[in-house]
């Protein structure tokens, strides 16, 4: 899609539901759309949505091993739950060698910012790249909102990401937490919020998928 495009589509999918943005988006995929999730708290939103329209719809997950048990197990419910057709990608690096080797995760202070892109690099983007590589998607279908933090207000429901060559369209980019506990409430949907995503740290932050270092270090030869 050309800047033009997206300009255009962003403007007639701005008052569309979720649904309709999905349903337009894998209309444009040609059989090749994916939705990526790391089970965090309301990501059964996005997956039920994606499903709905396509069921047996890629869905990329990078298992870094440092989710805690309630995510696994959160994990394993919703993928029974939605019969997910659940792409897993894990690191070439074990938790288990990276916390010999390097010490396990940096702590999440502005000194170790270096140290965090690089466990980033290794243990998330390197699979994730893998797995978009594999999948080859034209359109990757996220959960970004605006109200994450700065990065993701800069953004729009449709975009051109030039980390993994992709259109990635985030069809609850406008939604509110309450809009999304709302669906969880209307669907039934199971939540989780023990998630902790060691490659971010804290929420104001980019674990790199999202943000343009992310593409200069996968281009660069992330991981091991």
């Amino acid at each position: 899609m050309t800047n033009d495009n997206i300009t255009q589509a962003n403007l007639e999918l701005h008052d569309q539901s979720p649904l309709d943005i999905i349903r337009w988006a894998i209309a444009q995929a040609n059989g090749r759309a994916i939705v990526s999730t790391n089970f965090r708290p309301y990501e059964a939103v996005i997956l039920h949505l994606a499903t709905q329209v396509q069921a047996d719809i890629p869905v990329l997950w990078v298992d870094h091993g440092y989710n805690r048990p309630a995510t696994y197990r959160h994990a394993e419910q919703v993928k029974n739950l939605l019969k997910l057709n659940l792409k897993a990608y894990l690191p070439k690096m074990t938790a288990a060698h990276y916390d010999a080797a390097f010490g396990g995760m940096p702590e999440p202070t502005s000194e170790n910012e270096e140290k965090i892109k690089a466990f980033s690099t290794t243990m998330k983007l390197e699979p994730f790249q893998r797995g978009m590589q594999e999948l080859a998607p034209t359109v990757w279908l996220t959960a970004l909102r605006k109200v994450q933090n700065p990065n993701r207000a800069s953004l729009d429901i449709v975009s051109e990401d030039k980390n993994f060559n992709s259109i990635k369209v985030s069809p609850l980019f406008h939604w509110s937490d309450a809009d999304m506990e709302n669906y969880l409430k209307q669907h039934n949907l199971p939540n989780e919020w023990d998630y902790f995503d060691p490659a971010k740290a804290d929420e104001k932050r980019e674990c790199g998928l999202h943000a343009s270092w992310g593409g200069r270090a996968v281009s660069g030869g992330a991981g091991i």
